[in-house]
């Protein structure tokens, strides 16, 4: 009989602290649906505490998902467990996962405080938690760094003050797998009382061995990972679901279960891609772009010849359609709702009209429409309701000659026109742009995603502005460089707290 190992997912708590992934709660929700369908355990919703719009996100996904726990961060602080217990109101499954420093690095500089009084204050939370939900789970954060004997002190006494999951983070990504195996062993063989609660894995990918770490410590006793889609989260991001999910699944013999359903894998990754505006990179294990494509000759030959000469993961099987119908100018409303379907998006009547008019659109400029491209026009309807709007953008370039750039802006209904010229068409267009928007604003950062495969490619651009002291993050897309980058830049400017 196998094992069952339960999927943690926190895409929406530590995979949303991304700088410029932010969801509303609309999105959120979507996303938290999926995740159901996924087939995920536990869904970590938020930190409620940490501001209205999470507490708000808490109780929402409460109400929206079904038969999956919704955790529920803390600190080990009373209020922080008191705000998140009244979140988690609503939930049918509810857990809250509260916890403490435990390395010596934070209890010396975080907590300026010592190891007896860290142990009291994580059995006191535990405690405290207690006294809301019967599901609580304890972090020890930075445990990667935290010497075995103390950690396993820690951890013996939150289970004996009721903890039933203790989550065992490498917060750092310093940990080597042989290393977080042997943690997680030791643990198991030292804890008095470690089989009345889960050990739960939460790995970080800042030296690239989230995924390693995680399938040490499961190879080592733990039966929860904490995980995120595709991978995001601080920094250099979490472990990925994808890539654990399928290790299991071509491991047959490891003898470990989980109960995510594999073809909802590919949908759900592009869902989260879109909505936090975010690119998969090509060579992502499992949902990369790359991840089926073969270009050396001996490769190709081989896998014409049988596949499993050179794929061990049928496509399918994460949900990626290789003979998927292709979109052209020519493609009905059907083709698209089922294009967009299949990657995790579903729209009302109203707004699919609004997609396919804008798809007709670029449909007539490309020779091909693509999944990104699809997406993209599918997220285009947030910009909708912002203030600032492109009206119309005219750039006139060449060797030899000033950019110049002639932009009109509709702000809030009232039209402005300004021209500058500049270092290049898209220096020249942010040059009007500013003359309009009269601020004391810098540009951070520009970064240019997914030109591939053509000329004619939906061109998108994430920016970052700097103004009154905080950083802004801002989205374009458009088969027009230069007008992705304005719009990138004016997506900044709706965000402005004025």
């Amino acid at each position: 009989m196998s094992d069952r190992l339960f999927i943690f997912d926190t895409t929406l708590r530590d995979g949303e602290q991304v700088p410029g992934c932010q969801l509303n709660t609309v999105e959120k929700i979507q996303v938290a649906k999926q995740l159901e369908l996924l087939g995920v355990d536990v869904i970590e919703a938020g930190f409620p505490i940490s501001s209205p719009g999470d507490f708000n996100s808490v109780i929402e996904i409460s109400k929206a998902v079904t038969w999956p726990t919704i955790c529920a961060l803390t600190r080990a602080v009373q209020k922080d467990i008191d705000v998140a217990a009244d979140a988690l109101k609503f939930a049918k499954h509810k857990r809250i996962h509260t916890g403490i420093g435990t390395s010596d690095e934070h209890i010396k500089y975080k907590f300026n405080s010592n190891r007896e009084e860290i142990i009291e204050r994580a059995v006191a939370a535990v405690k405290y938690a207690r006294k809301y939900v019967d599901d609580v789970e304890f972090y020890a954060e930075d445990a990667g760094r935290t010497d075995n004997e103390y950690l396993a002190r820690v951890i013996e006494a939150v289970i004996k003050a009721g903890a039933t999951v203790v989550n065992i983070p490498d917060t750092t990504g310093y940990c080597l797998p042989s290393e977080y195996g042997e943690k997680i062993k030791y643990l198991m063989e030292h804890v008095d009382g470690i089989h009345n609660a889960i050990i739960s894995t939460h790995c970080h990918n800042d030296l690239g061995m989230a995924t390693a770490n995680t399938m040490s410590g499961v190879l080592n006793g733990a039966r929860q990972v904490e995980v995120t889609i595709n991978g995001i989260g601080e920094r250099a991001g979490n472990t990925s679901l994808e890539e654990v999910a399928m290790i299991l699944k071509c491991h047959k013999g490891i003898g470990i279960e989980t109960n995510i359903n594999t073809q909802k894998i590919y949908p759900t990754s592009r869902m989260v891609s879109s909505l936090m505006n975010m690119p998969v990179q090509p060579n992502k294990a499992i949902v990369g772009r790359n991840a089926f494509a073969h270009s050396s000759g001996i490769h190709q030959d081989g896998v014409l010849k049988n596949v499993q000469t050179y794929e061990i993961i049928d496509p399918h099987d994460v949900g990626i359609d290789d003979n998927s119908i292709v979109l052209t100018a020519r493609s009905g409303r059907a083709a698209l709702k089922n294009r967009l379907q299949v990657l995790g998006v579903n729209l009302d009547q109203e707004k699919l009209d609004k997609v396919y008019e804008n798809f007709l659109k670029l449909a007539d400029k490309k020779k091909d429409i693509n999944d990104d491209d699809i997406l993209v026009l599918a997220g285009a309807d947030r910009t909708q309701n912002h203030r600032i709007k492109l009206d119309y953008l005219q750039v006139t370039s060449g060797v030899g000659v000033h950019s110049v750039a002639s932009l009109g802006l509709n702000i809030a209904g009232e039209k402005f026109e300004e021209c500058a010229s500049g270092n290049g068409p898209v220096d020249a267009a942010i040059k009007a742009l500013k003359k309009i928007i009269n601020r004391q604003m810098t540009l951070k950062e520009f970064t240019i995603q997914a030109i591939s495969k053509g000329s004619d490619d939906m061109g998108k651009v994430h920016m970052q502005v700097e103004y009154d002291n905080h950083v802004y993050y801002g989205f374009g897309a458009n088969t027009d460089i230069i007008a992705a980058s304005v719009e990138a830049y004016i997506d900044c400017i709706n965000k402005f707290k004025d």
